[in-house]
């Protein structure tokens, strides 16, 4: 895409997102994720029913009477977006490819930090870091984001979930949101022990991205020629039987219970996206199930 093509797809972006951001998510972005933690606001006298460990002894031993100390919930979160941008986030079959989904996703969490004045950051990965951008506040560092996603032009093919964690578990000095965007087909092996460091460390949201055509292809009488977009091999394929949809969905039922394994323990739940689908719909399904468990 040219600058001009870039620019209006961002403002596409922005437009979408921002309207249901303002009607939809920001409430339950909001209720979804609590603050760091709680911070020191004033002393008040004492009143039947306050909790006794709140009691400020010193202000009480000063004016003999008992005051309780009160707190106020630190809002302010940090909310980074860890995206794949390898050779096979560049497939779709319906209406966009996985990383514009991706980059529809991102403006969906940016803008909804931005609604609560959290920071947000970025980075683009493939098998290396290809970009990084700190968390910072503000309307124009969001729209760099989907800019960068939108336009990006990775430098490598391949994929490394494991360097990735291992690049924000290092660089990342305080716990925060993680939302991890990937079609997660790297062996789980490949980036077992960093994720789950990662979990322990931070609010951790897999997002895996999935294209139909990943699962089954129709069956017609021809062979295609097929070549993998991260190595770059090729190879001849034949759709006259159901051979080829029984190996696809093997390997996607065998990678989708090996991350449920890795999931499982950190109570880390994904959120599914189809690429022929709407983006926002899962993640709002999802918020709203996740901020239920959190008012039980």
């Amino acid at each position: 895409m040219d600058t001009a093509e870039i620019l209006k797809k961002v403002r596409q972006i922005e437009i979408q997102t921002n309207k249901l951001v303002s009607e939809t998510f920001a409430g339950e972005y909001l209720s979804t994720f609590k603050g760091q933690g709680i911070e020191f606001s004033e002393v008040r006298e004492y009143s039947p029913g306050d909790d006794v460990r709140n009691i400020d002894w010193n202000v009480t031993a000063r004016t003999g009477v008992p005051y309780i100390k009160k707190f106020n919930e630190e809002r302010e979160l940090t909310l980074f977006i860890a995206c794949d941008v390898s050779g096979s986030q560049h497939f779709g079959s319906a209406d966009k490819l996985k990383l514009e989904a991706a980059a529809e996703l991102a403006a969906l969490f940016a803008f909804s930090a931005l609604h609560n004045n959290d920071k947000v950051g970025l980075l683009l990965f493939s098998d290396q870091v290809e970009l990084f951008l700190p968390p910072r506040k503000g309307q124009k560092h969001i729209l760099r984001l989907i800019r960068e996603l939108v336009a990006f032009e990775p430098k490598h093919r391949k994929t490394d979930i494991g360097l990735c964690l291992e690049t924000l578990l290092k660089v990342m000095k305080h716990s925060g949101i993680l939302i991890l965007m990937s079609d997660f087909i790297s062996p789980v092996s490949s980036f077992e022990k960093p994720f789950k460091l990662a979990a322990k460390k931070f609010d951790l949201i897999p997002v895996i991205l999935q294209d139909k055509r990943e699962l089954s292809l129709p069956r017609l009488p021809v062979c295609l020629q097929v070549t993998d977009p991260e190595t770059g091999e090729e190879d001849t394929l034949s759709l006259a039987s159901g051979e080829l949809n029984q190996a696809l969905q093997n390997y996607r039922q065998h990678q989708s219970d090996d991350l449920k394994k890795l999931f499982q323990p950190y109570k880390v739940e994904p959120i599914l996206i189809d690429t022929a689908g709407s983006t926002a719909d899962p993640v709002i399904a999802f918020f709203k199930q996740r901020a239920k468990k959190i008012r039980k």
